[in-house]
């Protein structure tokens, strides 16, 4: 791990040390002052490397249960990062996506960190309307939908790159063509921890929804206090 890394392991590790003891963890507990922080490449590779613990269950509305380890997970988004990249996706663009509860949900979003995109989450909820706002104040650069999403956008014009995870779909790049991509991924170059990683859209209940971005750093570091404040232990 780079210095970065170590930092960011360093405050994890300090609070779940100190789970129990609320005033050794106020006073003593600094955050990570990060320059060059990619949490996907930083962190989560190495510590994925040739780990089978499970990372990621998904648990289907059958009773059944697939299982994903944080090894797999990792080769898995390598390959879907080197396919995003084969359509264009690059450091700083902005990614539409909309999916469900599935596993690709997942790999698609450690691979657009790799890569350095900024993803834009957007519920299957959303209309016709509120796709078109994301996409124009957005400027949205690509998106990545479940099949059962994708004719949402056929109205929706735009010069954006289309990719469709699950069943083909006509005028959209197909999600499985990252089954042939290598399991290895090399970054176009650092990631600065300022760089902006994720662009929520707001509810807007009053008004058009505002736009709150986070970067590489005041997201997965910032929920290092949401470990301590749940009381998330290794494992669980």
């Amino acid at each position: 791990m780079n210095p970065n890394s170590r930092s960011f392991v360093a405050a994890r590790d300090f609070l779940l040390a100190r789970r129990t003891d609320h005033a050794r963890a106020v006073e003593g507990f600094r955050w990570p002052e990060l320059s060059r922080f990619n949490w996907a490449l930083d962190y989560f590779d190495e510590m994925a490397r040739d780990n089978q613990a499970p990372a990621l269950r998904i648990v289907c509305e059958q009773g059944s249960e697939e299982v994903y380890s944080f090894d797999r997970l990792s080769r898995r988004s390598n390959q879907v990062a080197n396919h995003l990249r084969s359509l264009g996706v690059k450091r700083g663009d902005r990614v539409l996506l909309m999916l469900g509860n599935e596993v690709a949900l997942w790999e698609t979003m450690l691979a657009a960190f790799k890569l350095g995109a900024v993803v834009i989450p957007a519920t299957g909820l959303l209309t016709g309307e509120d796709l078109r706002d994301r996409l124009e104040r957005g400027r949205v650069r690509h998106v990545m939908a479940g099949s059962d999403h994708c004719g949402k956008f056929e109205a929706l014009e735009g010069d954006y790159t289309r990719l469709c995870i699950g069943q083909a779909t006509a005028g959209w790049a197909d999600y499985r063509v990252a089954d042939q991509m290598p399991e290895t991924f090399e970054p176009d170059g650092p990631t600065l921890a300022s760089d902006p990683l994720l662009l929520y859209f707001t509810s807007g209940t009053t008004s058009k929804p505002k736009l709150v971005s986070h970067s590489h750093q005041s997201y997965p570091v910032g929920h290092l206090s949401t470990l301590y404040w749940i009381g998330l232990q290794p494992g669980d």
